[in-house]
């Protein structure tokens, strides 16, 4: 009888470790988009359909929270190839005007962006990327106040699914949090 319950205990451990899942903070649908990569081509919405993708908000000139976002998301990028995690990241431009594909390009050569799985956005216009950043990922966007070019906007890194809603969010400036993501792309990925 011991036996038994030992034996049911078990494998009710691993059918309960089969069905792991991690804790959600979010649930949002992403606008259908479709928008200018670094290298002049289309990405949209479609094209990521059944991928796990990370996506954050940044622009090429910012002065304060992008570098070391983007550095952060070169990190997570970098955990990823050595956990051998398939997901996209995708990186959305918030300063369109200035940031050509050109712009985003150099800006992702200068934090060592691997372009097989990172793409940086843009070919909008402002208004576009705001309502898209509030209304798919609850983020904030503002436009630079008077005599500034520094564009306000949120911080977070998201996780969408690939039925493409977001599902969890991540502080983006805090590098602690790579870890986080890894290990929860390590769980919905196996």
């Amino acid at each position: 009888m011991r036996f038994f319950k030992i034996l049911v205990l078990l494998l009710t451990l691993f059918l309960a470790a089969c069905g792991e899942e991690i804790e959600t903070n979010m649930s949002e649908e992403v606008s259908d988009f479709e928008f200018t990569t670094q290298d002049t081509e289309t990405l949209s919405n479609d094209d990521l359909k059944g991928k796990w993708w990370v996506a954050d908000f940044v622009f090429t000139n910012c002065t304060t929270v992008c570098p070391p976002m983007t550095s952060n998301m070169a990190h997570l990028q970098q955990k990823m190839k050595e956990n051998n995690l398939d997901a996209q990241l995708v990186s959305f431009s918030v300063d369109p005007e200035r940031d050509t594909p050109e712009a985003l390009k150099e800006y992702a050569q200068n934090f060592q962006a691997d372009l097989s799985n990172w793409t940086f956005l843009t070919g909008y216009d402002f208004q576009t990327i705001k309502e898209f950043s509030i209304k798919s990922f609850k983020s904030l966007l503002k436009k630079p106040p008077e005599g500034s070019d520094q564009v306000t906007h949120g911080t977070s890194f998201f996780l969408i699914n690939p039925e493409g809603k977001v599902i969890k969010q991540y502080n983006g400036t805090q590098s602690e949090e790579m870890q986080k993501i890894a290990d929860d792309l390590k769980v919905v990925l196996d």
